[in-house]
């Protein structure tokens, strides 16, 4: 679209007097307005009756009115001592919509428009409009993109105003080189960056399309990694992009100098603690002289003293690592000076960003209030609380100190995002078969943090409808509440060895409090009504179960957001008792507790579980089958679904299942050859696992006038395997392969494991 001049006409007419330079103006005369009033044109002009105006005055009364964008054609003359303004108005926006785009969506377009409807025509705001949208393109690599704004005149001096995108093909980066690289291999150094080099697989990813801010990161990456590896002179001379030469790829080329490499050398402390002994801060390094210069181990070490001098009361400190460096032996020595600080206090907590979640939802979760001293520890553990509540893309805590004072005051950013969550999806399990669900979940109800959720599924082998409500601050208070209403159908007598059909409906309520900043408490009062169908007793038979039960939850995880990766321990403790007049009376024990260590840029990863629990029958009474433990499938992988365990000799499908259980497993999660942001890992395994005996009542089985003993142990069963594991965008997909170590000639195996469920 052509862009039109406004036109400009200043004149001086000849009523004024030769070789006079001004005139006091007498009166300001508008004429061609329609929509705007004279006073208000008079106003954007700036001249008042009994200003003295010349020439240069005309000149910059016209500009004023030309750069206030409400006009397409201005006159001003000055006739005697009379100011004539004669205008032309521009239309006036009635809509503004974007057609044409593919690849990115309308509301990311529309963030970048600045011509608004209801605002003046103006095509120089349209032009740059067009050049924002065209760079939001370029980043996603569609270079060929073409925008054409068009407009649509309608009547009462009215226009739409229609951005027609023809977009282009995303540019894919063919090659990507380095060059000066001497001590990592081309192909290493690929591998730390973010772009990667287009193959056809990687068509669910966009770091093959070429992206200018993407190899400005890329640049940062090397630096890190060269950093970490000991190379503190490395540079990144230059980062460039080029069409190949049929210019339908981009080959990017980093020119770099890595220079030479550096070890630690000397290891000192400056401690100006006296009761802080020095061996305790050496032994806070995570570095020893000789090894080679890590600059994440010197920011793990500072964080490392910071937290043992905290340990004997001073919490105020900073710790600076002083360098030292030697070209001549390529050592850098590191003095690192403990300093004292003056007690820094909170004078106030600004929450901004929110527009939906109520600041009281966000207050609960912060550790600090006003007042409280000042930590930055604290305030990165507020974060990561904020962080793991999911109700936002991003947080942002920003201290500021007050001048002259011992204050900070400390803005918490947030960035919202959609909390709400309609879902379907599909899948098969080893347990349930194809499954079929929908819900709809609410995580931040009404801004107010409260989680509500419905849900139902229908499985080959299990049907259920769950209805849920949580409130996290129960009256104002870190004390949360909830209900949970549900009904569930197994049909598991076809399935596995289970050998059962159960109806269940089951309604409870709940209330938890925290105990400490790692450790919660729970509370559950529920009711459950069933008819239970068990081929032994070859009949359908009501249960009702009325259970009170606590539970103890320690959680201690350090989160990585970017990489959605974790590091500590979350364990359970469990205790409840089923009684009060239901068919069923028994107390039932359970702990759990999970590991998990990241290492080696957190690619890599270790995890362990070890879960027990144990029934205990008040009374003598019999505990039915179907609320006993059974081990296998994904419990203890190599064995099929309750596969494991003591079995009647007539059923010899069926588990008996057991009173108690002991299990666990030993797991490495690792990166393959596949690039990282498919999200897929390969593990080994090892599984473990003791399934106790069921009742006495079970030692035997008759079968008309023929008794017989059944099939009771509690071994140990140890299994071995591998597997892989693939976020996809649709939902996880678990594939594993296990073999049974040790195992009884009645157990029954499944080496082949796969669950997969999606979301859409």
């Amino acid at each position: 679209m052509k862009c039109k001049s406004v036109y400009l006409s200043v004149m001086a007419m000849s009523l004024v007097p030769v070789g006079a330079s001004a005139a006091r103006v007498a009166r300001v005369d508008v004429t061609g307005n329609s929509r705007m009033d004279a006073e208000s044109v008079r106003i954007l002009a700036g001249v008042q009756v009994g200003d003295t105006i010349n020439a240069e005055g005309v000149n910059k009364t016209a500009k004023k009115l030309r750069e206030s964008g409400y006009f397409s054609k201005i006159d001003v003359r000055l006739s005697g001592d009379v100011l004539k303004i004669n205008i032309t108005e521009s239309p006036t926006v009635n809509m503004v919509t974007v057609e044409g785009n593919d690849d990115i969506s309308t509301d990311d377009l529309k963030k970048e428009i600045r011509l608004k409807e209801r605002s003046s025509y103006d095509e120089s705001v349209i032009g740059a409009d067009v050049q924002r949208m065209l760079t939001v393109y370029q980043r996603k690599g569609f270079f060929g993109t073409k925008i054409e704004p068009k407009k649509i005149a309608l009547s009462d001096n009215r226009v739409n105003v229609v951005y027609e995108i023809k977009e282009g093909h995303p540019t894919y980066i063919r090659k990507i080189d380095f060059v000066g690289n001497k001590k990592f291999r081309n192909r290493t150094l690929r591998d730390e960056i973010l772009s990667r080099e287009h193959t056809w697989w990687r068509f669910m990813t966009q770091f093959d399309v070429f992206d200018e801010d993407r190899i400005l990161y890329d640049q940062q990456m090397l630096r890190q990694f060269y950093l970490r590896n000991g190379y503190v002179d490395f540079q990144v001379k230059n980062a460039n992009g080029v069409f190949t030469p049929d210019r339908e790829y981009y080959s990017v080329t980093f020119t770099v100098d890595e220079g030479p490499r550096y070890d630690f050398g000397k290891l000192t402390v400056t401690n100006p603690f006296p009761d802080v002994p020095d061996d305790v801060l050496m032994r806070a390094m995570k570095m020893r002289d000789g090894d080679v210069y890590n600059v994440d181990l010197v920011e793990e070490t500072m964080t490392a003293m910071r937290g043992a001098v905290a340990d004997y009361g001073y919490a105020f400190i900073n710790v600076e690592p002083v360098p030292v460096k030697h070209d001549d032996t390529h050592t850098i020595d590191l003095d690192f000076k403990i300093k004292k600080t003056n007690r820094i206090y909170l004078n106030s907590i600004n929450i901004l960003g929110n527009v939906r979640t109520f600041d009281s939802v966000i207050e609960q979760l912060l550790p600090m209030r006003a007042g409280d001293p000042f930590s930055l520890q604290t305030i990165e553990e507020g974060r990561q609380r904020l962080m793991r509540t999911r109700y936002f893309k991003d947080v942002q805590m920003t201290p500021t100190r007050i001048a002259d004072a011992n204050m900070m005051n400390l803005d918490v950013k947030v960035e919202e995002q959609p909390t709400g969550e309609l879902s379907g999806g599909f899948g098969w399990s080893n347990i349930n078969g194809f499954m079929v669900d929908a819900g709809i979940t609410e995580n931040n109800f009404m801004g107010r943090g409260q989680t509500v959720q419905l849900r139902g599924s229908i499985a080959e082998y299990q049907k259920q409808a769950l209805f849920s409500f949580t409130e996290p601050y129960l009256f104002g208070r870190q004390l949360s509440a909830g209900f949970d209403v549900s009904y569930t159908m197994y049909n598991y007598s076809s399935l596995g060895s289970f050998g059962y059909d159960r109806d269940s409906f089951a309604v409870s309520g709940r209330m938890g409090w925290r105990l400490t900043d790692h450790w919660t408490q729970t509370l559950r009062l529920s009711a459950t009504f069933d008819q239970n169908y068990d081929l032994q007793s070859s009949g359908w038979r009501a249960a009702n179960l009325y259970t009170l039960g606590t539970n103890w939850r320690y959680h201690n995880l350090k989160t990585n957001f970017e990489q959605n990766t974790h590091t500590g321990v979350v364990g359970n403790l469990g205790v409840s008792y089923t009684g009060f007049g239901g068919t069923e009376t028994f107390m039932r024990y359970s702990a759990d507790v999970i590991g998990m260590v990241n290492f080696w840029s957190d690619r890599w990863q270790l995890r362990s579980s070890l879960d027990f629990g144990y029934i205990q029958p008040l009374d003598g009474d019999y505990v039915s089958r179907v609320y006993r433990y059974f081990l296998g499938g994904e419990s203890l992988r190599g064995f099929d679904v309750a596969g494991v365990g003591s079995r009647n000799w007539f059923y010899t499908n069926y588990s008996l299942g057991g009173l108690w259980k002991l299990n666990g497993s030993t797991q490495l999660n690792f990166p393959i050859f596949i690039p990282d942001e498919y999200q897929i890992k390969g593990f080994v395994f090892m599984d473990y696992g003791i399934l106790g005996k069921p009742p006495r009542a079970e030692d035997t089985y008759c079968v008309g006038d023929k008794c017989r003993p059944n099939y009771i142990d509690q071994d140990l069963r140890t299994s071995v395997g591998v597997g892989i594991y693939w976020n996809t965008p649709m939902g996880p997909m678990n594939f594993s392969w296990g073999w049974p170590l040790k195992m009884n000639d009645y157990d029954r195996e499944q080496r082949f494991l796969l669950s997969f469920e999606t979301q859409f």
